[in-house]
């Protein structure tokens, strides 16, 4: 049988644990009681057997039954606890007196102290977050019904069949003062303030008053930033909120329907990107109210659970009196969680899911894609099947001497690179594997970070088949190109076969049809979309997450470059195949390759500053455009190797690793504290042991400063220094994956640390200060 507190440690709420019960400490208390009731000469013995305890816990409890036979129904006389309300705040707090004296008094009331304190604590987070949630539900309901009420003026329109307005004379309205009553819907658009625009708003207006929206008779002339006329409207919907409004970040929306009426496609586009967002924040909402009602029904477990040890160790019971205390508290009693999210479930059902509940349900509880163990039994044939082929691989390159000098170069410059590069993505899919395997057994919800669905992300069980069948494929495709180069097969034609492999990819990658992680691979190819064209999409966190990634891939860059040269140069003969490995166009390329991943990362930083107003964000594309410089100096110096060049290198490389140092250690993983309760890291982990963290920090300082043998040129043959190559790739892959666990518990730990839990969807219509 699972003791309960592997149990809640399993199914508490990660970013809640700090307002979960502390059912750790209270049983350490527990303990100080058991072990003060026992005299020290058998504290030994006690530890052993624990037989004098319990026969001593057996005598009280048969004493106290003759003398009070009563006792089991009345509790009033071991302890009283009393409710009090602080002024001011309205709180209210629970506090414990001991009635009867105990043997071991000071252990009992620091327990009981203890005990009041943790029903205190749940009692006000789950008051403060049920609040929240009220909130949010009763913003949804204003931003449902505005968009209900769009969606009826837009039908009404179109039924209609309004011509477009035709322009007139200008005219201005005065702005009349707001009422207080009434919560404000302000939308703002550029338009020529005609005489027949007027009439047509004064239609829609009309439109919006038989749909139960009160405007107030105004609309006020402003200028735009670029000198252009703009109207300004207020609607206002009945609410009771005076001191807010709501501006409709859809503005354009009623641009459109006053200056447009028959641009049907604008408004159902529109429409349906508003519906969309509010469906999503429903279905958050409904799952914030499952967390809530997880953690009353846990911490309850929790306090039974602990009263009945106390019970069992004090020879009393007190459980009783005090649960009663426990149940009518306001997270064991109040049933506003059920009956929001009963709420939720019909207001989801009837306007998301055409009435059909079965449907809603599938959005606002979804189901888990289960492990299978399918996936792990094809991830042992694959890696079988991939031992086994290297082993083949290895014999068959040896018989047929491709590394000998009359065979390496022909061999290195046109299959070596394509190979290299499945390499090297399935090493980094493999630490990939690592991470997500390393965060779900750390609790680490990565989920939630990247904002992926569970029901479809990547478990590491997929990441490792993922990576093993892509290697057993890439080697078969290694030992078959042997074996048609064994068997007298020219190589014009058998060196075509990694461009045929790689392209085969490339068409399973954006393959339209729902097989092989569908869901992950559009997901892949939305991300690279993002970062290819930043600035101009907003940064999440997954998009800069994976452009770091690819700062690490830069390798593999260069080689997928190669590889596409030389497949164009044999499909469509626009250039001799030599250029793709040396000249001046071959020099340009690797300059553009060796910057492009840095130079996305700092334009999403420059993007998030843009945004965010936070000059961190600036501070970290700094780091970017130094590495952007010392990779420059690098590539100029593989090709001019002289004292000038050496000492820039030197220069620009040193100081663009110190910056990384930096900004991994303090910014991305929180270390290097010194007021920190573990010396030079961060007040919390969640790794126990304090070494890892320790010899984590050395490790990337080694394997960051790597870029050191660019520099020293080791007279090695060209087999020797492609392999060297691929080491150290490869070492710069193993730090990357390295440093994705430890940037992740730290993004982890801030979400701890602010008890987010929940996505926070953003409305089509945001709420903002009411000053007219």
């Amino acid at each position: 049988m699972v003791k309960f507190s592997k149990e809640l440690e399993a199914q508490l709420i990660p970013e809640w644990k700090e307002a979960f019960v502390n059912y750790w400490q209270l049983k350490k208390q527990i303990k100080r009681i058991k072990l003060s009731k026992i005299p020290k000469q058998n504290h030994n013995h006690a530890e052993g057997g624990g037989s004098i305890f319990n026969s001593l816990c057996f005598h009280v409890k048969k004493i106290s039954l003759k003398l009070s036979p009563e006792s089991d129904n009345d509790n009033t006389n071991i302890i009283k606890v009393r409710k009090k309300t602080i002024k001011g705040s309205g709180e209210e707090i629970y506090q414990t007196e001991l009635v009867q004296l105990f043997s071991e008094e000071d252990e009992v009331r620091v327990f009981f102290a203890m005990l009041d304190d943790e029903l205190n604590k749940v009692n006000q987070f789950y008051i403060k977050q049920e609040n929240e949630f009220i909130e949010r539900r009763e913003a949804l309901n204003k931003q449902l019904q505005i968009l209900q009420d769009l969606k009826q003026i837009i039908n009404d329109r179109r039924r209609k069949n309004y011509p477009p307005p035709k322009a007139n004379n200008t005219e201005t309205f005065p702005r009349s003062p707001t009422r207080d009553s009434d919560y404000s819907l302000e939308c703002l658009g550029d338009s020529d303030e005609t005489n027949s625009e007027i009439s047509h708003t004064e239609e829609v207006i009309a439109s919006l008053e038989k749909n139960g929206v009160n405007f107030v008779n105004s609309a006020m002339r402003t200028k735009t930033k670029k000198g252009k006329p703009r109207m300004a409207m207020r609607i206002d919907v009945p609410g009771t909120n005076a001191t807010r409004a709501i501006t409709a970040i859809t503005s354009m929306l009623w641009e459109d329907l006053v200056n447009n009426p028959t641009g049907d496609f604008i408004h159902k586009k529109k429409i349906q990107c508003a519906e969309k967002m509010i469906r999503s924040a429903f279905v958050e909402l409904y799952r914030g109210l499952g967390l809530l009602k997880t953690y009353s029904s846990l911490n309850m477990v929790a306090f039974s659970k602990i009263l009945k040890k106390f019970d069992k160790v004090s020879c009393q019971k007190a459980s009783s009196s005090y649960l009663k205390e426990v149940k009518k508290s306001h997270f064991v009693s109040s049933d506003k969680v059920l009956r929001q999210m009963d709420e939720v479930e019909s207001i989801f059902t009837k306007h998301f899911a055409n009435n059909d509940r079965k449907k809603a349900m599938k959005f606002l509880r979804p189901q888990q894609h289960k492990d299978s163990h399918m996936v792990t039994f094809l991830v042992g044939l694959s890696t079988g099947c991939f031992v086994s082929l290297f082993c083949v691989y290895a014999i068959l390159a040896h018989l047929c001497a491709i590394f000998s000098p009359s065979n390496e170069s022909a061999y290195m410059q046109n299959v070596y690179p394509v190979f290299s590069v499945f390499a090297l993505l399935s090493l980094h899919l493999f630490m990939y594997g690592c991470n997500l395997y390393m965060w779900k057994r750390t609790r680490i919800n990565y989920n939630f970070i990247f904002e992926f669905s569970p029901r479809t992300s990547l478990k590491h069980r997929d990441a490792f088949l993922i990576c093993t069948t892509l290697m057993t494929t890439v080697v078969a495709a290694m030992v078959m190109h042997l074996l048609l180069r064994a068997a007298g097969f020219s190589p014009s034609q058998i060196d075509a076969l990694p461009g045929i492999l790689l392209l085969s990819f490339i068409a399973l990658l954006i393959c339209p049809f729902d097989l092989f992680y569908r869901p992950t691979r559009y997901c892949f190819i939305r991300v690279i979309r993002n970062i290819i064209c930043s600035p101009f999409y907003k940064v999440l966190l997954v998009d800069f997450f994976m452009a770091d990634q690819l700062t690490s891939q830069i390798p593999l860059l260069r080689h997928l470059e190669t590889t596409s040269c030389n497949l164009l140069a044999k499909v469509f003969k626009t250039h001799h195949p030599e250029t793709c490995h040396s000249g001046r166009l071959y020099m340009e390329i690797t300059y553009i390759i060796s910057f492009m991943p840095y130079y996305w990362r700092a334009m999403q930083c420059a993007r998030r500053w843009f945004d965010d107003s936070d000059v961190n964000h600036l501070a970290n594309m700094g780091k970017y455009v130094s590495a952007m410089v010392a990779a420059g100096a690098r590539v100029t110096y593989s090709r001019q190797s002289d004292h000038l060049w050496f000492a820039i290198v030197l220069i620009t490389s040193v100081v663009a690793t110190t910056y990384q140092l930096y900004w991994d250690f303090i910014k991305d993983w929180g270390f290097l504290n010194p007021n920190s309760r573990n010396p030079w890291l961060r007040d919390d982990l969640v790794l126990k042991k304090k070494s890892i963290y320790y010899m984590s920090i050395a490790l990337n300082i080694v394997l960051r400063v790597t870029w050191v043998e660019t520099i020293m040129h080791f007279k090695v043959g060209h087999v020797q220094s492609r392999l060297l190559e691929f080491l150290l790739a490869a070492l710069e892959v193993i730090r990357r994956g390295h440093w994705n666990f430890y940037r992740l518990e730290n993004e982890h730990l801030n979400n701890v640390g602010h008890y987010r839990a929940v996505k926070t969807v953003p409305l089509p219509f945001r709420e903002t200060d009411s000053d007219y």
